[in-house]
């Protein structure tokens, strides 16, 4: 890409965040009556549901800190955030430590999930917020919540099985690459002493899920790293691997690490080959492994977070190595993406598409999709762009 193409470029990710994603959300979705937000919106913003997920809570109150203290202290942006942090510290977290992961609009509990990644989205928000408010107690929240996150993440029997330990034990890509994410987070907000090496524990676990042999990259496998043959172990998510190879290729740029980078790299094309669909365009939802059927009735679907961590990738990819290969594929898939998920008249994005790229359901928000990957996506291309600019 030239200047002009760059500049363009950045100008799309600058302005789609402050001026199209951005205010989807805000005000409207601050719920000054019961603190938090209301984040279950259809496609023109009106709400669906009052309900309030906490997952959703501590991403979005992430993303303001985040924007207030690296884009521009704009007050409304911390007003916001606390609005999040408030309601997260009053209704969010248990008495065990752990988080809810859905509750009332009021704040009355309603569904904790078995897994802990509720936890790590917590985390991420307090420690931000603690950095843009100067907020020392939500230093020790995000704390406390990050290692709550590791314990349940690497204590045998905390986390009951998703299927018998006994008879088909486990393990997810999940856990590392959030771990990853959220430990790099916590260094770069608060300054934790332990983010180093949680991040080189992460690094070490994701090797037993990136195969150089099959050319893949799983999502679950036995505890030795061995394939499980069975639809579960078979079953590859191509955007969740590709966002944990743009995780993998952020570590390698910041530590100067070319292998880092490089393993990125080859996930992302592993991936890519796998999950792009040649017929319609856009990344499928999951793949089998040996190219056979999936299980998941929703395989062949297009969801928006995908498209999203496959434009960072590819734009990362292009900035690190300088292949114009990466160049080609982050033209495909952020023409393809802005082309079916971008709503021109309503703003933000569709979530959910068939696999033609018409809308399965013109909803913008639910208790999963809310103002977290696009944004962020926004956000780290317009990173990108800055950086791609200034080196030339």
């Amino acid at each position: 890409m030239d200047r002009s193409q760059l500049e363009e470029l950045q100008a799309v990710y600058r302005d789609g965040l402050l001026h199209d994603t951005l205010p989807f959300w805000l005000p409207e979705s601050i719920d000054f009556e019961h603190g938090g937000f209301l984040l279950c919106r259809g496609r023109d913003g009106s709400l669906l549901d009052t309900d309030k997920g906490m997952w959703q809570h501590g991403r979005f109150t992430w993303l303001l800190s985040e924007m207030y203290s690296t884009v521009e202290a704009r007050p409304e942006w911390l007003d916001a955030a606390a609005h999040g942090i408030d309601f997260m510290r009053r209704h969010g977290i248990d008495r065990d430590g752990r988080m809810f992961f859905q509750v009332t609009q009021d704040g009355r509990p309603l569904r904790k999930r078995r897994y802990v990644f509720t936890e790590a989205f917590g985390a991420i928000a307090f420690a931000a917020y603690a950095r843009a408010s100067g907020d020392e107690s939500a230093k020790e929240t995000a704390i406390e919540l990050f290692e709550t996150f590791v314990r349940y993440g690497t204590t045998d029997g905390l986390i009951p099985p998703k299927v018998d330990a006994g008879t088909r034990p486990c393990k997810g890509l999940a856990f590392p690459m959030i771990l990853l994410v959220t430990a790099q987070i916590l260094s770069d907000t608060i300054g934790y002493s332990e983010a180093a090496p949680r991040i080189d524990q992460a690094i070490e676990e994701l090797d037993a899920f990136v195969r150089p042999d099959l050319g893949a990259v799983l999502e679950q496998v036995a505890p030795d790293g061995s394939v499980i043959d069975h639809f579960d172990g078979r079953t590859l998510n191509p955007g969740h691997a590709i966002e944990a190879a743009w995780f993998l290729m952020e570590q390698g740029r910041r530590r100067s690490r070319s292998d880092l980078v490089e393993r990125g790299v080859q996930m992302l094309d592993w991936m890519w080959a796998r999950g792009w669909d040649e017929e319609h365009g856009g990344l499928l939802y999951f793949v089998d492994l040996h190219g056979g059927p999936v299980q998941e009735y929703w395989h062949d679907m297009k969801f928006w977070w995908p498209h999203n961590e496959a434009i960072i990738a590819t734009l990362l990819a292009h900035e690190l190595t300088g292949n114009s290969k990466y160049d080609d594929w982050h033209r495909q898939v952020h023409d393809w993406a802005y082309g079916h998920f971008a709503d021109p008249d309503f703003g933000e994005w569709y979530g959910y598409l068939h696999r033609d790229g018409s809308p399965s359901v013109d909803l913008k928000g639910n208790l999963w999709k809310g103002p977290f990957h696009l944004p962020r996506m926004q956000l780290t291309g317009w990173r990108i762009c800055e950086r791609l600019l200034t080196a030339l």
